[in-house]
């Protein structure tokens, strides 16, 4: 028997008055331990529980083969960890939702007409999202044996009409560029778009601090992809010339780095200051550097190395339509001198 304080031990009292102890440590499994404190059946199960593995968040609370439990697993998996940040952002909170609103139902039995019900009361895009996060928590489980079938693999991705950010024209570039001097925050957050490729959540953490050598270190938020960028005269110049002391180039008037949606909202500002239509959007710059590097002959391969685009379908739209007006160009100086000796 033995008078000390043992670690994660709570001693309580029956409605009799008798004794009895728990061990409960954060995050591990809660055990009632037989005997007193110090006799050999107390202490070979303390060090029993001791050695217990820790539990997946939220298991502790959750019935085992519930959609709880296996969102909880899921999410504390290697699998889940192995997305890029952008998706693991993305597909947290469906999950979570899921889990609060259906979390007491057996996970084995989830069938394909619920996940076709769920669909159906979404719009296209958060259809889409939702599906693919529900489809990798039961591609998960099909692997752990929590489930013999998965109920989402003879299931479609929902249908959408994507709507393409256009590129921006000629003109449009160079109206904002006059009314939009360098040095100016404006134009700064334009070059960072137009000569680099990137997308917005990855222009508003850039800094001076990722150009080593001439050459800007991107981690894409969206896809985990590391790109190594020349950076361009014209974008290096207008750099040089934007004043700035902040970890990132574009900081609000209060010196704070940009969200998303702030920095939509002042971007849609300054187009609007240079008289451009609503569809000149900072995603469309994208599509615009896109276009001019395939335009300069660049192959889909070296567009995406700039884009950092993961499959090539997307950029092939970019080069097919600059080898198809080289083409054409091609076609028309062939035909001109048969018809000169018509």
């Amino acid at each position: 028997m033995t008078s000390i304080r043992l670690k994660y031990v709570q001693a309580w009292v029956d409605r009799e008055g008798r004794p009895f102890q728990y061990f409960r440590r954060p995050g591990y499994p809660s055990t009632r331990l037989p005997g007193l404190p110090g006799s050999p059946e107390f202490m070979v199960a303390y060090q029993v529980a001791l050695g217990a593995p820790m539990l997946p968040i939220g298991t502790g609370r959750s019935k085992p083969g519930t959609v709880a439990a296996a969102v909880a697993a899921f999410l504390q998996s290697p699998e889940f960890a192995a997305g890029s940040a952008g998706t693991r952002a993305q597909r947290r909170p469906i999950l979570q939702r899921f889990r609060d609103q259906h979390g007491d139902k057996p996970i084995g039995l989830l069938p394909p007409k619920f996940i076709l019900a769920m669909l159906g009361k979404m719009k296209p895009h958060a259809a889409r999202n939702w599906f693919k996060s529900i489809r990798a928590l039961c591609q998960f489980c099909l692997t752990e044996e929590l489930i013999e079938v998965d109920p989402t693999a003879k299931l479609k991705l929902p249908k959408v009409k994507t709507e393409r950010r256009r590129p921006w024209t000629t003109a449009e570039i160079e109206q904002y560029e006059f009314t939009h001097a360098v040095g100016s925050k404006a134009r700064l957050a334009f070059a960072l778009g137009l000569y680099t490729l990137q997308r917005r959540s990855d222009v508003v953490r850039m800094g001076r601090q990722h150009i080593r050598n001439g050459m800007l270190a991107v981690r894409q938020q969206k896809t985990g992809a590391a790109l190594s960028l020349p950076v361009r005269p014209e974008l290096r110049t207008i750099i040089e010339a934007t004043p700035g002391d902040h970890l990132t180039f574009l900081v609000t008037k209060s010196g704070k780095q940009f969200t998303g949606a702030d920095f939509s909202e002042q971007f849609r500002a300054w187009c609007n200051d240079a008289g451009l239509p609503a569809d000149c959007t900072f995603h469309g710059l994208r599509a615009s550097g896109c276009t001019i590097l395939a335009d300069a002959g660049c192959s889909t391969h070296e567009v995406a190395a700039w884009s950092g685009h993961m499959t090539l379908k997307e950029v092939e739209r970019y080069t097919k339509a600059a080898d198809q007006k080289r083409l054409a160009s091609s076609a028309l100086a062939k035909i001109m001198p048969m018809k000169g000796t018509a």
